[in-house]
């Protein structure tokens, strides 16, 4: 029996290891941490009850990824969709919501209401065809192209200058923008656009949903399933040299799969010098500097619809937001920074005890930063919440600088694999039709630095795997393997 190894247990590397198994593999992870999951992994960080997931926190790319629909993720969990995906709370006790029914969205935002559809319902009602642009290496022709012509279009009208003039209001001007900040570049940008308008139209199709119990369920749903066909995985094994591991022999078909830095393919013998140069001028980007707090209760917000919606965007009017990222894209941390924080507990009861509440929040700051982001946020929040601070019972802060001894895949504190550029949306870390395929005989990349990128979606272990596979002359498709 072939062997397959891969590093890295996170959504993508268990993406991987679950479609290799089933395909008649004898599959390894080899997990850094104490615990599997990478992003999507949970723990009790501030106090005992209170459960606060470590990366990803909603997960809108994993309820409608294509690989996990095959899955069945959708049947193998507890999802929450909530009914208002993200807020956007302004001064004064104004807000904007993003409903997951899109036209509730756009009447509340009145003289803009016509501009909200335009922009999201082409995208939203087409998602399976937004999804497969989005989804894959762009040096393809995609299957649905009207599709692809409109979602190119809107990144025009988002991802320029031209988004000044694209709203009349504040409240809609600071809900797109808000969506589009997730991308942790300077704004506006064509790829923080793509990667705005990409949310923002999940928002509206299949919903920003997260599971019950937390971000752990679903690294514990993939590892049933690989245990059940016959995989294992080892926690507590950090690998930073693959010269030394024992991979097995790639002639006689076995793989590595690598869900994690590009850069430590470096480590194997005899890449190429060309490849390597590639590896080398991948650039990684900004950090994500995050903080859990524990609460003795939900968070007061001074809108009260903004306690309905899991996701809130905390940064003020559009010019604010655009101001904190370009503040951050310049080296510098903004006095009033964009904070995106997650409030899991006002739909979710199992995340803390009766009563309480817990809140998951972080803001962007420069590569290996050692910025304490507690203060920041903590008064950000306040901002908007009055008596948020009363409302605090303890918090654990992971700075941009200890987040790669965390995740070593982070490199820097980035949370994203990689830059999130234009140049590196084509080129993810090589310019090819196939990206996840490296020169190296039986050796495969199957992280977020390979299309389509950042997101809890397992598209690049999928897509990984099926390249390994097909290269080993077993082409398959999602049917496949799980139909």
């Amino acid at each position: 029996m072939a062997r397959a190894t891969i590093i890295g247990s996170g959504p993508n590397g268990l993406a991987a290891a679950v479609t290799l198994a089933r395909a008649g593999y004898q599959v390894r992870v080899l997990e850094a941490a104490p615990i599997i999951g990478g992003g999507v992994s949970s723990t009790q960080s501030t106090l005992p009850g209170f459960v606060h997931d470590i990366g990803s926190a909603v997960h809108p790319g994993a309820y409608d990824s294509p690989f996990f629909r095959a899955f069945g993720l959708g049947e193998r969990l507890d999802w929450i969709v909530p009914e208002a995906a993200y807020a956007h709370p302004l001064d004064g006790g104004r807000a904007a919501i993003a409903w997951h029914d899109l036209e509730r969205t756009a009447e509340a935002l009145g003289p803009d209401a016509k501009r909200w559809r335009a922009l999201l319902r082409p995208l939203s009602s087409h998602i399976d065809g937004v999804l497969d642009f989005t989804g894959g290496s762009l040096l393809r022709v995609p299957r649905h192209p009207i599709t692809a012509v409109r979602f190119a279009l809107r990144m025009l009208d988002q991802g320029t200058p031209l988004a000044k003039h694209a709203f009349r209001t504040e409240e809609a001007a600071a809900l797109i923008s808000g969506v589009v900040a997730h991308a942790n570049t300077a704004l506006p940008s064509l790829t923080s656009a793509a990667a705005g308008l990409l949310l923002a139209a999940l928002a509206h199709a299949g919903g920003w949903a997260y599971p019950r119990g937390g971000a752990q369920t679903i690294a514990d749903a993939l590892r049933a399933d690989l245990e059940a066909h016959g995989g294992a995985i080892e926690t507590g094994t950090r690998i930073r040299d693959l010269a030394s591991l024992d991979w097995g022999d790639p002639g006689q078909g076995d793989l590595l799969l690598l869900n994690g830095s590009p850069r430590l393919a470096l480590t194997l013998p005899g890449v190429p010098s060309r490849y390597a140069r590639a590896l080398r001028q991948y650039r990684y980007g900004a950090a994500a500097a995050k903080v859990d707090f524990a609460l003795d209760g939900p968070v007061p917000w001074e809108h009260p619809e903004v306690a309905l919606a899991p996701t809130v965007h905390v940064g003020g009017t559009r010019v604010e937001v655009w101001a904190s990222e370009n503040a951050v894209a310049r080296g510098r941390i903004a006095e009033r920074p964009y904070v995106l924080a997650v409030q899991p507990s006002v739909l979710d009861t199992t995340r803390a005890p009766e009563g309480k509440a817990v809140l998951w929040a972080y803001m962007h700051v420069p590569a290996d930063s050692d910025f304490d982001p507690t203060e920041a946020i903590a008064r950000q929040i306040e901002r908007f919440a009055p008596g948020f601070r009363d409302r605090i019972l303890a918090s654990h802060a992971v700075r941009a600088s200890e987040r790669e001894a965390i995740n070593p895949a982070a490199i820097g504190g980035d949370i994203f694999g990689g830059a999130f550029t234009l140049l590196q949306a084509v080129r993810r870390p090589s310019l090819s039709p196939a990206p996840w395929r490296t020169p190296m005989r039986g050796v495969y990349l199957a992280s977020a630095s390979t299309p389509p990128g950042p997101g809890v979606n397992g598209m690049a272990g999928w897509h990984a795997a099926r390249t390994a596979l097909a290269d080993a002359g077993a082409a398959v498709t999602l049917d496949d393997v799980f139909g």
